[in-house]
């Protein structure tokens, strides 16, 4: 865990943010700044900075992710009209928080 990091004070119950699931590789729950109806944040235990600093090991962490993100729009009810995933890597592609996160998408 990093000291300052915001992800890492929610996925350890430091905060009292609502999870919509949880596991013991990663936790889900709602973007308190939502770009659309459904904005889903779905985000590792282990803190990992960003993209950029994934390692071979953490391969079945994003595949988790993945996997749950999608699960999770079929419960949001996108899965069929259709959601984004996105990973926003650094400052310049938008990242905000330095925890890697998937971004869930959709419900226009």
């Amino acid at each position: 865990m990093e000291k300052d990091c915001t992800f890492c004070k929610i996925v350890n119950g430091e905060t009292d943010t609502q999870f919509l699931y949880q596991d013991d590789t990663l936790v889900v729950f709602r973007d308190i700044n939502p770009h659309a109806p459904v904005h889903l944040l779905v985000v590792p235990r282990k803190h990992i900075r960003s993209i950029n600093d994934l390692e071979k090991e953490d391969s079945t962490i994003i595949s988790h992710l993945i996997t749950v993100a999608k699960e999770m729009a079929r419960q949001e009810a996108v899965d069929k009209s259709g959601y984004k995933l996105l990973f926003n890597v650094e400052r310049g592609g938008g990242q905000l928080i330095f925890h890697l996160h998937l971004h869930l998408i959709g419900g226009w």
